[in-house]
């Protein structure tokens, strides 16, 4: 088990033209918006993977990194106090999953997809192959 990196910044009023978010639209393929289901982000490219990890505690500081820099961004003060309980979530299998509005009309979502197999969608292939063995297989921390 490993889990996908992957952030999308983009503008708000991306998020609601369903077409390209879902697999059949043939602008799904190199759409970097998020997908409606994201089990569908291991349906994308792997030149779209932020980093890959098997140490639940890596992928988890990266998940947080990615929303802490935005943090000054969120609109709602709520949202900035909300990042945390990530480690457990992703060392169960689970996707871990953030979507803030920002300042300016854009919308950050940062999502770490569980792969080979998927919980939900395990038929669904790893877009970056199999994980070598080690706490990290690639990304930025």
């Amino acid at each position: 088990m490993h889990h996908h990196g992957y952030t999308w910044l983009g503008s708000a009023h991306e998020l609601l033209k369903d077409g390209p978010r879902r697999p059949p639209h043939p602008e799904f393929g190199s759409s970097k918006v998020v997908p409606l289901e994201l089990a569908h982000w291991l349906l994308k490219p792997a030149s779209f993977i932020q980093g890959t990890w098997t140490d639940p505690d890596q992928a988890a500081e990266w998940f947080s990194a990615q929303a802490r820099d935005a943090a000054a961004s969120f609109v709602s003060e709520h949202d900035r106090d909300a990042v945390g309980r990530v480690v457990n979530r992703v060392a169960s299998g689970e996707d871990m999953v953030g979507g803030w509005y920002l300042t300016g009309q854009r919308f950050l979502s940062v999502c770490l997809i569980a792969c080979s197999p998927h919980r939900m969608r395990p038929e669904l292939p790893c877009p970056g192959g199999s994980p070598r063995p080690g706490p990290t297989v690639t990304g930025p921390a």
